[in-house]
């Protein structure tokens, strides 16, 4: 028949024909219940290729009746059994009609009912555990397939009003009984617009979908995979595969049918055991009976059948016979004589209505009645099934908009399955968890408390101790909070629903606690249950750590606009929506979920619910925490209201939580809310006579309005738990029935019918329920209640109906008493007030974008995650494992440091430094193990790879990092450019910070070495002496390791690192100082050095960290008491610092100033390493001479160098004292470091006199011998003119003594020189060379300090340099590390005891060339001092020039002859001449040769007589005195010559300025001082060279004075002065015949003795008057101290010139003259204090001789 209608080319188009007219010869044979199994199986076939080659247009009109009958004919099939095997094909055929009849597009025009009758007939297959296991497997796939198609086009239908709701509901019961009188087979009307298939597209709109078609192909089982022919999303099993979305439930009605399948137990059948009996079997798939009823059909009898499910319109049908004469003929009878016939519609009404929401309510509502476990119906099987089928329709429906299917999940699903959690069969423990996660992961927003019990049994089951608890559970459970926690937001909706509500649980803190708690194992072995509470634990560190990513791409412009990015986040948003997914980027598997829940609010047009405790839908983190200290108080308040209610109150008033005085309305409605109180507290509290307003206030709380008496009461009594006393029962009930007769309109006569009626209905409860009373007494009955109850309504009887119900109520539903019951009853009590808490405002569950608290979030679980975090990767051995927890930190690295979270990062780094071993490990084997330990090197590169990346946010963890790098440094393990630091003394300009091992340095070494290749050859191979090939490649490993980490980058990038950050580095390396536990000098050096270099590279902003690292220079500069390693780098580190940072202005003066800690350190630390620092200033210098502005700052340069150069001891202003407060700490700040330098008592002038300069500099070295009055009374001569003026504005008691004075007539300057290193000497020459060389390097601020500098090298290199160190200068001393302490210091270091090797300039090398050097230094300084001197005026006159062009406010500067010669010529002619006095006679020969030339310079022409007598005083006489003594005695001959020609210069200076310095009134003295000094020069020597040289340099001088006429005196008696007979007189003590030899024709008349003698004792007269003069006179002269005496606080200020005798007497007349004018001036001011005075003339001063000659000598008088 098939084949004819497919194949027939008579008909037209098979679409043309109705569909009824062809299907019906095959489902009458599959009706008929004669056909057998094979017969009815083919036509099954025959059907199924109707349906499925889509030869059924579902546009056809008549194709809803067809599909109608389809469906009415295979459900209702029979057929005569044969054999168990062939009755299952054919059951299996109508399991394949079934879901292709439902699948195809065709299958949407069935009705409520059909579906229905379809999902049974399946079911009773699947649960029919007579049949064979693979038909009930592919019943159960079947379903699954159903299931899935039914509920993914339920956002195709709309929810119906109740009322047509509980209509259709009762419609679709399975019901027994007969069917109306029309006809299923009569052909009725179709409605103009047929119902078609509406599917879903991918768009998410609706549209028509196209007939769809078989595929040939046949899958799994035989289940044809329906294809789609266009592209919109097909209803098919593949097509409709499910997708997890949100969704949601509300209320519904609650039909608890469970007649459907509860005659399977009772059901009989033979199907598998075919009967022996003779007859005919019928096997029925019906609808709304048995599976399959067994009968033997005798002639008409047949096995009775329930009735089919009829859906009928309102109005009856109307049949109509058509014209056709076989119409009649489709008319099908069943057995019991009921006519099935199409049915049919009024024209104007619909046909059949295709299936919608009641269907699949239905079916819900079956699936959820399938899994519960206390229906002992539902057998194990059929629990499952119904589990499975209930997740396949969570998974393809978004339920939550259908309030009729949110009532069935809050109440019976949720219910069932958490009762499921607590059996102990795996396969319903793991689907009911699989169902929950898709209830909560789609409709927790409306399962607030549903949520919070099923998280406390997941607690419950993961901490359970019960040992019958199988391990598999706990894994499920913890696997099921993974799953939840990956959900988006979810722990954020935790954390603000229920931390952060009064009356929840803390479930997100709980829930960290307990899996921080689970993941650290007991026993030690990490087993899976361990691994999920960590990876539960970060989920929410990865969700985290995702919401920063995705911040930080946002704010940096960098975010891909990808499909899956759908919106940005929007934390920070302070918006009241309750969009639930608004501003966060959401996986598109959520997206589905997202764009529907958006599209029903919308639709609903529902206004956003907000929870009362917030003030918006998005409150910030400051009001979460508020709420959250307020619940720690309410839980306080609870815990003591449980044991005192009184107290409880108390504590809550106190914390302002409630008003004092108490308010009975707000402590009633807290009593209301708080399900945390004891029941039975309340109870007793409200109760409580003195609270009676609280009673009424309490009651008022509850709305009885429209409720039964008993309802109210049932209500009131589950609020508390009634105490037992009567009286107290009676105040309760009354103040009860008193409200609910108000609200309710008094119901009955009186208050008190009421109260009786409350009373009865406690006592009915307590009878029907109570076990006690019920063993005593039968259980009373409704008659036996009535009659109980009669009269007692005010004399009347209540309503009956009203008591029956109340009876029945009580009956059915105990009142539950809170704490009184237990089990099941409890269990129920407990979940009525779980729903009634859900349906208040308290069951409002906030939605909030991902990300919204994140950084609460993290605060509470840093600490739990990081814990487990380094357990797990501390105990695990697998890689996995171990890559997911460095995973984990570096995480939680991120989200520290986007949130600036330093004390979480710093607990990180601390935690990886711990597992990097560096620090627990001995130094000896450390590469060795850190090598072979995988662990340890991934834990050191994950750590410097943190520290690099967020090393902004570090703080105490430095110190944990730095530490690790100590251990590299000791174990060799760091690159070599970390080891390798600037030096300025090495060939190389680098030294190593670890040094190479050398026993051979020292005898103890060796034998040390010995001993332990002893130690190793006894306990190892005697072949082994290195280490063995493990070790080596273990070591190797670890360099690689270390190299990849990059620790040199830790420094280099420190520029880029926060200031706070950076002060943590430094202060973390500023730690390491050597001490007798941890670290020795090595180690601190080490830090030392990697601190510089920090400093180095953020020289940018030095200024913030410069006093925190001088203070560390100068603690290890100043505080040595001995030279060391470590105190070498810290001086080399401190001129390295200045070299780079004197570039930058805004440090400079500070840097420079903090040299001045060099000048404070002990001068035998300073002399170790004068070397280091004499090269580092000369880098200095070179590199940076021009950025040096400041006299300070050059006063600081100049002192370091005369004091390691030459050995001068630095200035006492420099020296620290014990009393120094700042010492103990290393800490003195620069200012500390100010002293007074020149430039601060240089008044107006635009110079500085040498002798300020001089005696400032050496202040600290001259103590105290004579009063500050002394000083102008002393005999010494103050030069410049602000001499007087400034000892004037000191008072004579002034104890301030700022300047010492320095004999300025002494060639030295007085200056204690101890001993210097031979190179620095000359390094320091080089310097002074550069500087003088360098015309733009010598200025105003440096020229005089420049100049003294060069004189203090002058002594110093005299006579080669005699004061050098008597010992060879061994740097190597200076490197000796020091001796471990420990053990283990001795263990890891055994070379730590040796010496560094020593520098490779040693003084041995330069023994032989010493000489050779020193001589030229000599030289070296000669021609700087001759190239000043010469270019002295120039320099000046420029400088004069350039400050009258840019006329600056500051100090003039003059270029006179005066400024000249105080300022430069006068001191560097004093060093020239000192020079003259070396004992080398070369270095002497030269020294006078440039002595000469200076002096007859052409500039010095310039200079006037009182500059030229000082230039006999200050510079030729102590020259000429000098060399009296016996400077180089093997050199007798060259002496001889100096000294000849040192008179010889005398002579020609004093003749070439003979004009000029006759006009000095103190001439008599100066000429007199020349013949002393013939005179001693003439027995000088001990050859005729002076012999002969002294006269005729005598004749000169005298033939041009007598020439001049300086003899010659018109006024006298003899026509001679009086000078001329002084002269002759002194001439005749050693030349007596030298005035006969010039002088023949010349008569002097011969005085005598007494002339002689009172000539004489006139002139002491004047030179030592017997009274002290006036300050103008000159002060007598005063017997030489051999200690110098301090300096006068300034100098006096007046002339430039020495100031001359204030005597005015008349020239002498005649020879009777007892005070010749040309004698007084001896008396002048030739003195300046501070070292031993020079007696001009000697002749008058005898006390000079005793001072500067070696040997004493008699003096005359």
């Amino acid at each position: 028949i098939l084949m004819a209608f497919t194949s027939s080319s008579l008909l037209v188009e098979l679409s043309d024909v109705e569909p009824n007219i062809f299907l019906r010869p095959f489902l009458e044979v599959v009706r008929s219940e004669d056909t057998t199994g094979p017969i009815t199986g083919l036509a099954l076939t025959s059907v199924n290729k109707f349906l499925s080659y889509g030869l059924i247009d579902a546009n056809h009109e008549a194709a809803a009746e067809a599909i109608e009958n389809m469906a009415d004919a295979v459900t209702h099939a029979r057929f005569v059994g044969t054999d168990p095997a062939s009755d299952e094909v054919v059951l299996m055929k109508i399991l394949q009609v079934l879901r292709t009849l439902l699948l195809t597009p065709v299958g949407a025009h069935l009705t409520n009912e059909s579906v229905c009758e379809i999902m049974q007939s399946c079911f009773r297959i699947c649960f029919e555990m007579r049949l064979s296991e693979l038909l009930r497997k592919s019943a159960e796939h079947t379903l699954v397939d159903m299931v899935q198609l039914l509920f993914s086009r339920l956002p195709q239908f709309k929810e119906e009003a109740k009322s047509f709701v509980g209509a259709n509901m009762k419609k679709l019961k399975m019901r027994a009984g007969g069917m109306s009188e029309s006809s299923k087979w009569k052909k009725q009307k179709r409605s103009p617009h047929p119902p078609r298939h509406m599917v879903r597209s991918a768009s998410g709109g609706l549209e028509q979908v196209p007939t769809t078609t078989l595929s040939n192909n046949l899958l799994s089982g035989g289940v044809p995979f329906i294809e789609q022919d266009s592209l919109s999303v097909s209803d098919s099993v593949a097509s409709s595969m499910s997708i997890p979305t949100d969704s949601g439930l509300d209320t519904c009605s609650k039909a608890t049918s469970r007649e459907d399948l509860t005659d399977l137990d009772q059901s009989s059948s033979a199907a598998t055991t075919p009967s022996t009996e003779p007859g005919r079997l019928y096997t029925q798939v019906g609808g709304g009976g048995t599976l399959d009823q067994l009968c033997y059909v005798e002639h008409a009898q047949s096995a009775s059948v329930e009735s089919i499910p009829e859906v009928l319109e309102d109005g009856e049908s109307v049949t109509e016979h058509s014209d056709s004469a076989s119409l009649h003929d489709m008319d099908y009878v069943n057995p019991r004589g009921v006519r099935f016939t199409p049915q049919q519609t009024q024209r104007d009404g619909a046909a059949l209505i295709p299936y919608s929401l009641p269907c699949l309510r239905e079916l819900f509502r079956f699936l959820i009645s399938l899994t519960n476990p206390h229906d002992r119906h539902n057998t194990d099987a059929m629990m499952h099934m119904g589990l499975q089928l209930l997740t396949v329709a969570l998974e393809a429906a978004h339920i939550a908009p259908y309030q009729s299917l949110l009532g069935l999940v809050k109440d019976e699903l949720c219910r069932h399955l958490f009762q499921l959690l607590s059996v102990d069969r795996m396969n319903l423990y793991a689907a009911s968890i699989r169902a929950c996660f898709l209830l909560f992961e789609s409709m927790r927003g409306h399962l607030k408390f549903q949520l919070e019990m099923y998280l406390k049994k997941l607690m419950d089951i993961i901490t359970s101790e019960n040992m019958k608890m199988l391990y598999e559970m706990k894994e499920m459970a913890l696997e099921a909070l993974v799953q939840l926690s990956r959900i988006p937001s979810f722990v954020t909706e935790l954390y603000i629903n229920y931390d952060c509500d009064f009356y929840c649980s803390n479930l997100f803190e709980d829930l960290t606690k307990l899996l921080s708690k689970n993941a650290f194992p007991v026993s030690g072995q990490l087993y899976t249950t361990h691994l999920l509470s960590l990876e539960a634990l970060l989920t929410v560190i990865d969700s985290t750590e995702a919401h920063c990513q995705a911040k930080v791409l946002n704010s940096s412009a960098q975010q891909d606009q990808s499909a899956e990015m759908v919106l940005a986040e929007g934390e920070g948003s302070t918006n009241d929506r309750t969009d639930t997914t608004t501003g966060m980027p959401i996986p598109l598997i959520h997206l589905v979920y997202f764009l529907e829940n958006c599209i029903f609010i919308l639709a609903e047009k529902k206004e956003p619910k907000k929870p009362q405790r917030f003030s918006s839908c998005l409150p910030d983190s400051q009001e979460l925490l508020d709420i959250r200290n307020k619940k720690k108080l309410l839980n306080s308040g609870t815990e003591q209201f449980n044991q005192k209610p009184k107290k409880g109150i108390q504590f809550l008033q106190e914390k302002g939580l409630l008003s004092s005085p108490m308010d009975n309305n707000e402590v009633a409605q807290w009593l209301r809310e708080n399900p945390r109180l004891d029941k039975k507290q309340i109870g007793e509290f409200i109760s409580d006579r003195k609270y009676m307003e609280l009673l009424d206030s309490f009651v008022n709380t509850f709305t009885f309005r429209g409720l039964r008496i008993d309802e109210a009461l049932r209500l009131y009594l589950e609020a508390f738990r009634l105490p037992g006393e009567a009286p107290v029962i009676h105040r309760l009930l009354e103040t009860f029935t008193d409200t609910w007769h108000k609200v309710n309109g008094s119901p009955f006569m009186t208050n008190d019918a009421g109260f009786a009626l409350a009373y009865a209905v406690i006592m009915l409860n307590t009878d029907q329920h109570n076990n006690n009373v019920r063993k005593q007494n039968i259980p009373m009955t409704i008659e036996q209640f009535k009659k109980n109850l009669k009269g007692v309504n005010g004399n009347t009887d209540f309503d009956q109906d009203m008591l029956e119900d109340i009876y029945n109520a009580i009956k059915n539903e105990e009142i539950v008493m809170p704490d009184e019951q237990s089990g099941l009853v409890k269990e129920n009590y407990v979940w009525s007030v779980l729903l009634h808490r859900g349906a208040t405002s308290e069951g409002v569950f906030l939605h909030v974008p991902a990300g919204s608290y994140d950084h609460d979030l993290f605060t509470m679980t840093w600490g739990p995650t990081i814990a487990a975090l380094s357990y797990v990767f501390d105990k695990s051995q697998d890689d996995t494992i171990i890559q997911k927890a460095i995973a984990g930190f570096r995480k939680c690295a991120m989200i520290s440091a986007h949130y600036g979270f330093s004390d979480v990062f710093d607990n990180l780094i601390i935690s990886l430094c711990k597992f990097t071993i560096l620090s627990s490990e001995s130094v000896e084997n450390l590469p060795t193990v850190f090598g072979s330990n995988g662990k340890a090197q991934i834990a050191a590169k994950t750590m410097f790879h943190l520290a690099h990346r967020h090393g902004d946010i570090l703080r105490e963890g430095w110190k944990n990092i730095m530490d690790s790098m100590l251990q590299l440094f000791r174990a060799e393990l760091l690159p070599k450019a970390m080891l390798e630091v600037e030096d300025f003394v090495e060939p190389n300009g680098t030294i190593s910070l670890q040094r190479e091992e050398t026993p051979s340095n020292r005898g103890e070494s060796a034998v040390l070495s010995f001993v332990n290749w002893l130690t190793l050859s006894g306990a190892e191979q005697s072949g082994q002496r290195g280490p063995s090939t493990e070790n080596q490649e273990a070591k190797q490993a670890a360099m690689l390791c270390i190299k990849q980490c990059d620790p040199e980058k830790l420094i280099t990038e420190s520029k880029f690192l926060q200031l706070e950050s950076l002060q943590e580095l430094m202060k973390a390396l500023i730690s390491v100082t050597p001490d007798e536990e941890t670290y020795d000098e090595e180690d601190a050096a080490f830090c030392l050095e990697m601190l510089l270099r920090i400093v180095m590279e953020n020289r940018d902003r030095v200024s913030c960290v410069w006093q925190t690292v001088r203070d560390h220079l100068c603690h290890l500069c100043v505080q040595a008491t001995e030279s060391c390693f470590l105190v070498e780098r810290a001086v080399v580190g401190l001129i390295r610092l200045a070299i780079r940072l004197l570039r930058r202005e805004d440090i400079s003066s500070q840097v420079l100033l903090s040299l001045r800690l060099l000048l404070m350190m002990k001068p035998h630390v300073l002399a170790r390493v004068s070397r280091e620092v004499a090269y580092g200033l000369h880098e200095l210098l070179k590199t940076n001479a021009a950025n040096i502005h400041c006299t300070d700052d050059w006063f600081t340069l100049f002192s370091l160098i005369e004091c390691i150069g030459a050995g001068i001891k630095p200035p006492a202003s420099f020296k620290v004292t014990s009393t120094t407060p700042d010492i103990d700490t290393g800490a003195q700040s620069d200012s500390e470091l100010s002293f007074h330098h020149p430039s601060e008592v240089s008044l107006d002038r635009g110079y500085t006199s040498d002798s300020e300069v001089y005696t400032e500099h050496g202040k600290s070295r001259m103590p105290r011998s004579v009063t500050d009055v002394d000083v102008t009374s002393s005999g010494w001569l103050v030069v410049g003119k602000d001499d007087l003026d400034i000892s004037k504005v000191a008072a004579p008691g002034s104890k301030t003594l700022l300047n010492p004075l320095v004999n300025q007539y002494s060639l030295t300057l007085g200056q204690d020189m101890g001993f210097h290193d031979t190179k620095s000497l000359i390094k320091c020459v080089e310097s002074l060379s550069f500087i003088v060389r360098d015309a733009a390097h010598v200025t105003p601020e440096n020229f005089e300090l420049c100049v003294k500098a060069i004189r203090v090298f002058v002594e110093a290199s005299l006579n080669g340099g005699m004061k050098k160190k008597n010992h060879k200068y061994d740097s190597q001393k200076s490197r000796v590390r020091r001796k471990p302490r420990d053990k283990e210091g001795a263990s890891r270091r055994a070379k730590a005891s040796s010496q560094r090797p020593s520098r490779s300039h040693s003084d041995d090398e330069e023994d032989e060339g010493v000489p050779a050097s020193y001589h030229m230094v000599s030289l070296q300084l000669l021609d700087l001092m001759h190239t000043l001197h010469t270019r002295a005026s120039s320099i000046y006159s420029s400088w004069a020039e350039e400050q009258r062009r840019l006329e600056p406010a500051g100090k003039k500067i003059e270029a006179d002859s005066q400024t000249l010669w105080t300022s430069c010529w006068c001191p560097l002619l004093q060093g020239i001449a000192w020079l003259c006095c070396d004992a080398r006679r070369l270095v002497r020969m030269q020294a006078l040769t440039y002595l000469q030339r200076a002096l007859l310079v052409h500039d010095l022409q310039t200079l006037d007589a009182v500059e030229w007598e000082s230039c006999f005083n200050k510079v030729l006489f102590p020259l000429l005195t000098k060399l009296l003594d016996n400077i180089s005695p093997a050199d007798v001959c060259g002496m001889e010559e100096t000294r000849m020609r040192a008179c010889t210069l005398l002579s020609k200076v004093f003749l070439q300025h003979l004009s000029p310095l006759l006009s000095l009134s103190t001439f008599a003295a100066l000429w007199l001082t020349i013949l002393d000094f013939m005179d001693k020069y003439m027995h000088a020597g001990s050859s005729d060279l002076l012999l002969e040289a002294i006269p005729e340099s005598l004749k000169n001088m005298l033939l041009v004075m007598d020439t001049a006429g300086i003899f010659h005196s018109a006024d006298s008696r003899t026509g001679y002065s009086d000078l001329w007979e002084i002269t002759w007189e002194r001439i005749d003590c050693f030349l007596p015949n030298l005035r006969e030899e010039l002088f023949k024709q010349t008569v002097i008349p011969q005085p005598g003795t007494a002339s002689i003698k009172a000539l004489f004792s006139q002139i002491l007269e004047l030179v030592q008057p017997a009274a002290p003069c006036p300050p103008a006179s000159p002060p007598p002269a005063q017997a030489p101290s051999p200690v110098p005496v301090p300096a006068a606080p300034t100098e006096p200020k007046t002339s430039s010139r020495p100031m001359s005798p204030q005597i005015s007497s008349p020239l002498i007349q005649s020879p009777t003259s007892q005070s010749p004018l040309i004698l007084q001036p001896l008396a002048s001011h030739l003195q300046v204090g501070g070292v031993p005075p020079m007696s001009l003339p000697i002749i008058l001063n005898p006390a000079l001789i005793e001072a500067s000659c070696p040997a004493p000598r008699p003096q005359p008088h």
